[in-house]
């Protein structure tokens, strides 16, 4: 995730950050815990740790939720904006892998 994030309620935990990669722990505590607003520098993935739903704020104000499985990754372009919150009447967290090098493709 970008370093210009608003502070949300959530918690982010560095794993591990090299050259190539950043490797996130996001935890949402309760339902509406949030990321913050913020800009995606990189292309990245998103791994559940649960079941769950979360709550996409975009751009544009509207509210879509997604609901995630445990283990499945979604991948998403550098680029997207929006602020995540918990959706969830329980705690969720997630795992977030930036890639930090451009794709072979993209210079």
């Amino acid at each position: 995730m970008c370093r210009d994030v608003k502070q949300g309620t959530a918690t982010s935990t560095v794993l591990i950050e090299n050259d190539r990669t950043r490797v996130t722990e996001w935890r949402f505590a309760e339902r509406g815990d949030n990321t913050g607003w913020h800009r995606h520098a990189y292309d990245y993935l998103v791994i559940p740790m649960q079941d769950g739903a979360l709550e996409i704020v975009g751009p544009d104000g509207i509210i879509t939720r997604s609901d995630l499985k445990q283990g499945v990754p979604y991948f998403r372009k550098a680029g997207v904006e929006h602020d995540v919150m918990n959706g969830n009447d329980h705690s969720f967290s997630f795992v977030e892998v930036e890639f930090l090098e451009p794709s072979a493709g993209r210079q």
